[in-house]
Parts: structure tokens; C-alpha cells; sequence
């Protein structure tokens, strides 16, 4: 992985003691209008370590295949050109969310070192997160606001960057709709998209839909699927009569945002109504079958008969076996 210009992938956690110290995501909340930093004055950025980051993503991938069946991609990975910052967000349903996205991040955007908002309180007690490229922000109120959107707008000034977020803020059903984001990231892309019209670099917004299922096996599954991308200067070009004041395009920006999620997760949530393995590349091979002595009887029978005994239910044997 190339060595990053200053430091990956953000999202919630609970914290439970037999699996390490948590990754909290930090929710976004209306900034002031002014742009932060008072003055322009460049933000401290985090630091992160090639190393670590890499060890920590095949961690990652491990775990993964210990507590799924797969880890199931549906359609292809939006490709933004290397010169455009690029700021991926996604549904938060669930613990698992941060540990997924680091995946995603080191295998498909591996030319971009990946950074991610944690709440400050957490990053305090696991510094090492730091190194990961987690930045603190203090979780819903405007100083962490403002915090974001002034490192967030500096890492996207920077080469070879990707910002992972989970606008919704807090654990939501990947079901409920409409999808509403907490104000923040509209701000962050009307920014991007006001630098690009200026003649700054593009900024692409990747939409990513997620859900956690259960189909036949007693492992749940992990479906994912990209939305279309957006281009931030195509967007400011489009909304810049959105509104007069700076919260009207604000919340016009997270309206068009919010939809363009929605959009992906009706598409991965048919998907996984549908239970058609095909419809998906597996990512991550896991575990298969419901019990050691169920297992065993079954292979034992189809020994005896000549059947050969697949622990997947479906008859599913594909998988990379991570």
C-alpha cells in the first residue's frame, strides 16, 4: 500500500471485552456557516501507519470470515479518477460496519489511504486508532462539527485520499426509509463541489449500501452494493439555485445525497429478499454448517452412501476460503 501523505475507515462499535476496544463513529451535526478553522489555518491531520493499517485490515478480513458465511458484493466497484478526492458514506445498521469498510478500503482503493471520523472520547483511550487514520471529532456538538469539516475539507486537498463516513449517526435499520443523514456531509460536499467549480480537483461521493442477512446457513451474510457516483462540481452546478441562504443548499445537497443511498439500498435490499448467491461476488469466504456433531453425521452418511456432503445448505461450495 503506497505510504500515505498525512492519515481510514470510519464507523460505530460496541464495545465488547473478548473482541478488542471499539470503533465509534462520530455523528456529524450542523456546523456554523463560516468556514472552520477561523482564518484558514490548516488543520492537524492524522498520521497513519502504512503497516498497521495493512495488519489491521488482514485482521479485518480474518474476523470477518470467522463470524460470516460470506461477505457477498452485488454489481461493480465505481472506479473515480485518481486526480478527484473521494469521500465514500454508507448506511450504519450495524457493530460490524468499520471492520467492512476497512476491508473495502485496502482491497478496492488501495492507491488512497483511507481516514475516517471517530468519536474524540474513544480515540483517547485507543490512540492507536490514530494511526489507522481515524481523526477525533466530539460526537453532536458544533465544535466537532466544525472539526470535521475542516479536516475532512483538508484531506480532500491532499492526493491520493479517501474519506469513509456513516452520515446517519447512529444505528439505523437498513430498511427504515426515507434515509435521512445528520447535517454535515451535505455541508462537506457543497464545499467540494464550490472548490471544484473554483477550478480546485473534483470531488467523487460514492454511496455504499450494506445489510447483514441471514439466508441458509447459520453464519448471516454480509451484501454489499455501490450507488452511482456523484461528482460534486456536476452537483454545485445543479443545485446552485437550490436555495439563497447556505442551510437551504445544505439541506438540499443532503437531500440529493440521502436519495442516491436510498437508491442503492432498495437495490441491495431486493437483493437480499431475492437470496440468489449468483446475483453476488464473494468477497470473503466464512463458515458453513450448523453443528460439529451435525457436520460429522452428515459426512459420515454421505461416505457410507457415496454422496458427497456439502456443509453449505444451498449446496454453495464457492468462496475464497479466506
Amino acid at each position: 500500500m503506497r505510504k500515505p501523505t498525512k492519515g481510514t475507515a470510519g464507523a460505530g462499535a460496541r464495545h465488547r471485552p473478548d473482541e478488542g476496544p471499539p470503533i465509534r463513529s462520530a455523528p456529524i451535526v450542523g456546523a456554523a456557516h463560516s468556514r472552520p478553522g477561523g482564518g484558514g489555518l490548516r488543520p492537524e491531520l492524522p498520521q497513519p501507519s502504512p503497516r498497521l493499517f495493512a495488519a489491521f485490515a488482514t485482521y479485518s478480513r480474518w474476523y470477518l470470515s470467522r463470524h460470516f458465511h460470506a461477505v457477498r458484493l452485488a454489481g461493480t466497484v465505481p472506479r473515480p479518477d485518481d486526480d478527484a478526492a473521494l469521500v465514500v458514506y454508507f448506511n450504519h445498521p450495524s457493530w460490524w460496519d468499520p471492520l467492512v469498510a476497512i476491508h473495502l478500503a485496502r482491497s478496492f482503493f488501495p492507491g488512497r489511504t483511507a481516514y475516517g471520523p471517530i468519536d474524540a472520547a474513544a480515540l483517547g483511550r485507543y490512540g492507536f486508532f490514530e494511526k489507522l487514520g481515524f481523526f477525533g471529532v466530539e460526537a453532536g456538538t458544533v465544535a466537532g462539527a466544525r472539526r470535521f469539516l475542516a479536516v475532512a475539507e483538508a484531506l480532500a486537498a491532499e492526493p491520493a485520499t479517501a474519506l469513509w463516513i456513516t452520515p446517519e449517526g447512529r444505528f439505523t435499520d437498513p430498511r427504515q426509509r426515507p434515509v435521512r443523514l445528520r447535517p454535515g456531509l451535505g455541508r462537506l460536499a457543497r464545499r467540494l463541489g464550490e472548490a471544484a467549480t473554483a477550478g480546485g480537483r473534483d470531488a467523487v461521493l460514492l454511496p455504499l449500501a450494506v445489510e447483514y442477512v441471514y439466508w441458509q446457513e447459520r453464519f448471516p451474510e454480509v451484501l454489499l452494493t455501490f450507488g452511482e457516483p456523484l461528482s460534486a462540481a456536476r452537483l454545485a452546478a445543479d443545485l446552485g439555485s437550490a436555495g439563497a441562504t447556505a442551510t437551504a443548499t445544505a439541506t438540499a445537497w443532503d437531500g440529493r445525497l440521502a436519495a442516491a443511498l436510498e437508491t442503492a439500498q432498495d437495490d441491495l435490499a431486493e437483493r437480499a429478499v431475492a437470496r440468489d448467491p449468483a446475483a453476488f461476488e464473494v468477497l470473503v469466504g466464512g463458515r458453513a454448517g450448523v453443528s460439529g456433531v451435525y457436520d460429522l453425521w452428515q459426512a459420515v452418511k454421505g461416505f457410507v452412501t457415496g454422496n458427497r456432503y456439502l456443509r453449505e445448505h444451498g449446496g454453495e461450495s464457492g468462496g475464497d476460503g479466506a
